[in-house]
């Protein structure tokens, strides 16, 4: 009976370290890279853009 009790336990607080630490920290990390990917993109459109008036001239 114990070993069930502690199964239902275990698998609660597996559950609340999910929900409430692992996927925020996942939602965080994947904001942060979108972040990063839109100022990349960001900077070689300029730089391409810079680039290709700078040669015709």
């Amino acid at each position: 009976m114990s070993r069930v009790v502690m199964l239902v336990i275990g698998t609660l607080l597996g559950l609340f370290v999910l929900f409430n630490f692992l996927l925020p920290l996942l939602a965080g990390l994947l904001k942060v890279a979108l972040i990063v990917g839109v100022v990349a993109l960001l900077v070689f459109i300029t730089v391409t853009v810079v680039g290709k008036s700078s040669r015709s001239h």
